[in-house]
């Protein structure tokens, strides 16, 4: 038997899942503030806000299918030690947003857009507080990054197994008080870091995407070698 075979299985399954209707709100609101933070202002639909891209990465670590997070910088402008995506703004010489999040992807913490495969994308998020507009694209290689992350926007690397994500064992709600007002926030408990708001969204909306695809649980895979 191929030890790869669970692993190329599932992406299988995952880029399938990608091209159906994606759950899109509902599945983002699992994850959503409530109230969400900025939205007591409304959205003007005229309004066009900043947009970037995010990258949701899959590769297999100790025989697990996992995905990584960053821990941003406390020097950053927006989102200052927040847990997010790699990603950023989108730039006139960027393609389309699926460029936006490899570019960032590099520049944050070097990995190369050549070694992965795009699966596909989720659902835009709109960001209040930062005025973005996010476009998430999912993404697969078949070996573990060699992250070298940028000091200047990255303070810590956090990988978090799919069989976490999948499973909710590590989604809790606490209350918060953000901006004056009290919010009951959902996140994740990664390594004892909290993601919440956008970040937790948007995996919110991918951990729909697997459940309603009835796609099975990671099964243990084998890394390969360059």
């Amino acid at each position: 038997m191929n030890n790869n075979q669970p692993d190329r299985d599932q992406i299988s399954d995952i880029r399938q899942a990608l091209r159906r209707p994606l759950p899109g709100l509902a599945g983002q609101m699992q994850m959503m503030p409530q109230p969400r933070p900025g939205m007591e202002r409304g959205f003007d639909p005229a309004h066009c806000p900043r947009e970037g891209g995010v990258l949701l990465l899959l590769y297999p670590k100790a025989g697990e299918l996992t995905l990584v997070l960053t821990r941003r910088a406390d020097t950053l402008h927006h989102h200052r030690g927040q847990v997010s995506f790699p990603g950023g703004a989108w730039e006139p010489s960027d393609a389309d947003f699926v460029q936006t999040a490899l570019r960032e992807a590099q520049e944050e913490l070097g990995i190369q857009p050549e070694t992965l495969t795009i699966l596909g994308t989720l659902t835009p998020l709109y960001i209040p507080p930062s005025d973005y507009r996010i476009y998430p694209a999912v993404a697969y290689t078949p070996q573990r990054p060699d992250f070298r992350p940028d000091p200047c926007e990255v303070a810590l690397v956090l990988e978090m197994p799919l069989a976490e994500l999948t499973s909710g064992r590590n989604i809790h709600t606490e209350t918060w008080e953000l901006r004056g007002y009290p919010v009951e926030v959902p996140f994740f408990e990664v390594d004892g870091h909290k993601v919440w708001g956008a970040t937790a969204m948007v995996l919110g909306e991918f951990r729909a995407l697997m459940c309603s695809a009835a796609i099975p649980s990671p099964q243990p895979l084998a890394e390969q070698t360059p």
